[in-house]
């Protein structure tokens, strides 16, 4: 119930009669949307009391806003504001007050740039074709479920509830660090860990911490946007560098660090995001060496390491001899679905302390229920079976996506298949009009969500990342036939 007695000031020495002066303000509460549709008013005897005033004069302003239809008297209910609210106020009763927030703000602040989505975004669809996400059906969902149950004990919330760390719930970070060493080989501890709500948060907070307006930062070319967009937020000079089929091009990384005073290098050197190719050993190694020569930061980002198809991949630049420079980053929203939004930060502890302090600022204690559910997903092995039955999943489904390909399209599309990854990335002949394509797509019921880099986009690429993961296999051969339809009619 709102606080009726603060917001309805009578004036005594007012000309206005008070039955009149409460009407007007109930009118002003129901037009500013304080008071919605079907809400509860208050009794008359309850109102009269708040206020301090007789209950007849309550009375009397009910009824002048039941004979305008501003509110409805309800037999057995009482008072209620009217579903059908009048479309013509009482003039007397109407100050010509707008809704608080449909006027735009009286000061100034900064209208941060946007970004271009595909244009099949804002059409109904038949198969959304994403930029490389799971399938949520692959999920053990009774195991979830059943975890899930044991965190709404009472006991175990009070636990949650009283003990927390600033850099993530200590039982969840326990587990994760054990799974990282074992699977990554990044000989790590408690400390060297930070938990976020996604990679995106992490690559945010260590980036925020490193770079000031005026820094130059190295990028490859093409690189994941929503990285570029953040280091440029926060007043970064990129500077790019080519990705070819062995990945970032570190001849190009050596000579930028001979001319400029480099802060910082945001790197995917497993599946690419978007090319999806992995960086060769020579580069991983010539990478290593400028690090240790140069002395600057780097950011790690390997967001799908868990899915490998063909062998046993590269361990991360992390593993290797950095001196504590490479901050790594991960996430586990690639294994159990974009719903479950868990990263990860690894850095020496110095840093993940003043990163855990730094994330304060935008989610004080993290999501420590899905932590402590995964913690046991990780230790009970539910994790890893899950990984090892999505890769044979994946696997078929992108030897699936790359056969049809190219035995249907070869003409005007081309690709590498990836060694492993969720997403293929699809090279349009220059003479395609790729956001057209697109559009024609998503009128016959194809929806193109994947990362499209084209003209448009003042890029000199006519691609898009083609997510096969979340499709099975009826729905990837129907989206292969729109498309193909969409190019050729």
């Amino acid at each position: 119930m709102l606080p009726y007695k603060n917001l309805l000031v009578i004036d005594k020495k007012s000309n206005i009669a008070v039955f009149k002066q409460i009407a007007i303000q109930l009118i002003r509460l129901i037009q500013e949307g304080k008071l919605l549709p079907g809400t509860e008013l208050p009794s008359t005897r309850s109102l009269a009391f708040d206020l301090d005033l007789h209950r007849k004069t309550i009375v009397a302003a009910y009824e002048a806003l039941v004979s305008e239809d501003w509110i409805d008297n309800l037999p057995r209910k009482g008072f209620i504001v009217s579903p059908n609210l009048p479309v013509v106020r009482p003039r007397s009763y109407n100050n010509g007050r707008i809704a608080t927030y449909e006027a735009d703000p009286g000061f100034g602040f900064d209208e941060f740039a946007g970004f271009t989505y595909p244009v099949s975004l804002s059409r109904k669809a038949d198969i959304v074709v994403d930029d490389g996400f799971p399938d949520i059906s692959l999920i053990p969902a009774n195991a979830m479920l059943g975890e899930y149950r044991k965190a709404l004990d009472y006991s175990s919330l009070k636990k949650l509830n009283s003990g927390w760390e600033l850099e993530g719930a200590a039982e969840f970070r326990n587990a994760l660090c054990n799974f990282l060493n074992q699977t990554r080989g990044i000989d790590i501890k408690v400390e060297n860990l930070l938990t976020t709500r996604g990679a995106q948060m992490a690559i945010y907070v260590a980036a925020s911490l490193i770079i000031k307006p005026g820094d130059k930062v190295i990028v490859s070319d093409p690189s994941y946007f929503f990285a570029n967009m953040l280091f440029e937020s926060l007043g970064a000079e990129l500077i790019r560098v080519p990705v070819d089929s062995h990945g970032m091009d570190t001849e190009k990384v050596e000579e930028i660090l001979k001319k400029h005073d480099i802060k910082l290098i945001y790197v995917i050197p497993h599946h690419h995001h978007p090319t999806t190719v992995t960086m060769s050993l020579e580069r991983r190694n010539h990478l290593l060496k400028l690090i240790k020569e140069y002395r600057f930061a780097v950011i790690e980002d390997d967001y799908d390491y868990d899915f490998q198809f063909q062998y046993e991949p590269y361990l991360p630049l992390a593993s290797g001899d950095h001196e504590g420079n490479i901050i790594y980053i991960g996430s586990l929203t690639k294994v159990l679905g974009t719903p479950f939004r868990l990263g990860y930060l690894v850095a020496s502890a110095k840093f993940v302390q003043a990163a855990a302090r730094k994330r304060m600022l935008i989610d004080l204690r993290g999501d420590v229920f899905t932590e402590k559910v995964v913690s046991e997903l990780i230790k009970n092995g539910e994790l890893t079976r899950l990984i090892q039955k999505a890769n044979k999943v994946y696997r078929q489904r992108c030897y699936l996506l790359t056969d049809l390909l190219s035995s249907q399209l070869s003409e005007s599309i081309k690709f590498t298949r990836p060694n492993g990854g969720m997403a293929l990335w699809l090279e349009f002949n220059k003479n395609l009009e790729l956001t057209k394509i697109i559009e024609k797509a998503s009128s016959k019921g194809l929806k193109i969500m994947g990362s499209v880099y084209n003209q448009g986009n003042n890029s000199d690429y006519n691609a898009v990342r083609f997510g096969f993961a979340s499709l099975n296999e009826e729905e990837l051969m129907k989206a292969v036939d729109i498309l193909k339809n969409s190019i050729y009619k």
